[in-house]
């Protein structure tokens, strides 16, 4: 008979790898303490207009179809997306617009047009980027590294003669400062250390690597919006054997004699050969893991930032924005140092506006949008929110107002507000940091938790709070990492 393997939560990471372990032979099965599948990359309506709750930037869409390929199935069959003509938009308050387009010939070109930066040193600063995600990938994306070979292998070795390069001894600020004389030009480069919730001003410059991801590799967009990764990948484990069972949280991972031997739910134990958890990390050892030896010094590292979301439908068409949007504080320094260092949110916070039914139409009534409008914003520590979210709402409106020239409370026919409070108990995300422990300094990649645990044996983690880190891609790569140490 095949091994038994249980998988704890069902977000990304851990549809996954319930896809992968089916695929190895392993009977897989899903306890999720939600009612539904994807945990943060979720869906849901307002009146006729319909949002992605969370994640709302796709890239590497081929760590997805790899999944659907491993099974068998041609990717087409479950999902389709499309590249991205344009990666983003961008604002500022005294007039001046960019349009990044996903061509970096075009995009070097508007850079010199607008901004008077020499469009060589636009695709110099890329060609930068992709060297980076050359030399550190393969160390820092596609393998564990809390495993020895990683140290010693043919891409470990190419890279220590190259440490100068690799930005490890600056800051991402530091150096997009040296490499850029156009201010709006640095502020958007720094703008990529949002994607995994630091500060340009603290985290290494190691994290150039991101631009790479969407300018040279693509962003792209699910045609059914970006909850369909989660529909698909979901249809396919069902497809292929995984059960789930929703509305189970797990209580307890069971541990006999140092080897995790399944879980608790609802008081009822479930056996299993191995263990994978999906939870937060922080948040699994204080509750279902509470028993067994605390990794202290991971568990106490700072987090990442978090988010507020205004979820609005706006009876107006805006034909000046696209997918991505973002309209940039006036000091993004302060405002940074509000998140990081006050634990509050500044007033002139830079906004992210995402509308699907730019490319999704039914997403919206007819003449209308449907704004995911964002902020960054620490991770709770206990703020009392609720003046703070009435304070930022004040902020954001006139914020829009002055960029786009208009009144958008006006026209906002539906409201959901998402703080990370509601982040936190939504989906069990410690502090609702959105993407586990923060990256705000050098050895941040090596203060995450490993993909397996040191202390119990046939217990594994994936996830945006282990290694690799938060965001879809790394996410589909933390289950790959755990899969493959998997025999």
């Amino acid at each position: 008979m095949s091994k038994k393997s249980i998988v704890i939560g069902s977000g990304i990471a851990g549809l996954a790898a319930a896809i992968r372990l089916q695929t190895k032979g392993f009977r897989v099965q899903v306890f999720e303490s939600n009612s539904f599948a994807g945990g943060k990359l979720s869906e849901f309506h307002l009146g006729e207009y319909r949002f992605d709750f969370g994640p709302s930037l796709f890239t590497l869409p081929e760590e997805v179809d790899e999944l659907f390929k491993i099974t068998g199935r041609d990717p087409k069959d479950y999902f389709e997306y499309v590249r991205l003509p344009v990666n983003c938009h961008y604002f500022w308050e005294d007039g001046q617009k960019l349009h990044a387009y996903a061509n970096t010939d075009k995009f070097a070109e508007e850079v010199e047009t607008k901004l008077g930066e020499p469009a060589k040193k636009v695709k110099s600063n890329l060609q930068h980027s992709a060297y980076l995600y050359e030399r550190l990938a393969p160390l820092f994306m596609h393998r564990s590294l809390h495993k020895v070979n990683t140290w010693t292998n043919g891409d470990a070795l190419k890279s220590y003669f190259q440490l100068n390069k690799l930005g490890l001894f600056d800051t991402m600020n530091g150096a997009n400062a040296k490499q850029f004389d156009n201010q709006k030009l640095v502020q958007l480069f720094n703008r990529y250390a949002t994607y995994n919730g630091s500060d340009p001003y603290q985290t290494p410059a190691t994290l150039n690597i991101i631009p790479h991801l969407e300018f040279n590799k693509g962003a792209y967009f699910p045609k059914k919006g970006m909850h369909d990764i989660t529909a698909s990948l979901y249809k396919l484990a069902v497809d292929i054997g995984v059960n789930f069972q929703f509305d189970s949280p797990v209580e307890k991972v069971l541990v006999e004699k140092g080897i995790a031997n399944g879980v608790v739910v609802a008081g009822k134990e479930h056996k299993a050969d191995l263990v994978v958890n999906n939870m937060d990390m922080v948040n699994a050892y204080k509750t279902i893991l509470k028993d067994q030896k605390q990794p202290k010094k991971l568990l106490e590292q700072p987090k990442s930032s978090s988010a507020m979301i205004f979820y609005w439908g706006i009876k107006q068409h805006f034909p000046e924005l696209d997918l991505h949007n973002i309209l940039f504080s006036q000091n993004y320094k302060e405002e940074f140092d509000h998140i990081f260092k006050k634990k509050s949110i500044y007033e002139d916070p830079t906004v992210y506006i995402n509308i699907t039914s730019i490319y999704k139409a039914d997403d919206a009534p007819k003449g209308c949008m449907n704004w995911f409008t964002m902020i960054n914003v620490p991770n709770n520590q206990g703020q009392d929110w609720d003046e703070l979210i009435s304070e930022a709402r004040k902020n954001v409106i006139q914020k829009i107002n002055r960029t786009l020239k208009t009144d958008i409370e006006a026209l906002i026919e539906v409201e959901e507000i998402v703080d990370p409070r509601i982040i936190e108990s939504k989906t069990s995300s410690a502090q609702g940091a959105l993407y586990g422990n923060s990256s705000n300094n050098k050895y941040a990649a090596f203060l995450r938790h490993a993909n397996y645990s040191s202390e119990i044996k046939n217990l594994y983690f994936c996830g945006g709070s282990v290694h690799p880190g938060g965001g879809i891609p790394l996410c589909l790569l933390s289950a790959k990492i755990m899969s493959e140490m998997i025999a």
